[in-house]
């Protein structure tokens, strides 16, 4: 019974706490008499910067000119051979590119990303 009691109060002495420290109701503070100075008028306060950490969103509702972009391997290692070096790596889950794997295929020893043999390394990861 004296546990009982106890727990009940705490309880009611944690609802009054959490009732205590709510924001009080927001006045109206916001609203300016902009024309004749008889009707309040609400005025949202915003700047430019507010949005601009937000990325823009582009919906295509019509499925015929929804453009899709297709990303087409990059084979060729000539650009790439500058950016890329043999250190190691081996398997595709090592690797973030198809141009990476295709330079690793065939400037580094002991690769293991090409498991048929055809020249197109990572083929269910990077280079579909």
């Amino acid at each position: 019974m004296k546990n009982t009691l106890m727990i009940v109060m705490l309880l009611i002495l944690a609802l009054v706490g959490y009732r205590t420290l709510q924001p009080k109701s927001p006045t109206n503070s916001s609203t300016i008499d902009v024309a004749t100075e008889t009707s309040p008028v609400s005025v949202a306060t915003s700047t430019s910067t507010d949005f601009d950490d937000i990325p823009p969103t582009y919906i295509d509702t019509d499925i015929e000119t929804a453009s899709t972009s297709v990303v087409e391997p990059v084979m060729s290692t000539k650009s790439a051979a500058q950016s890329f070096s043999c250190d190691g790596r081996q398997h595709c889950s090592q690797m973030t590119s198809c141009a990476e794997a295709t330079y690793f295929s065939n400037h580094c020893p002991n690769t293991k990303m090409d498991g048929n043999h055809d020249g197109v390394p990572c083929e269910q990861q990077w280079c579909h």
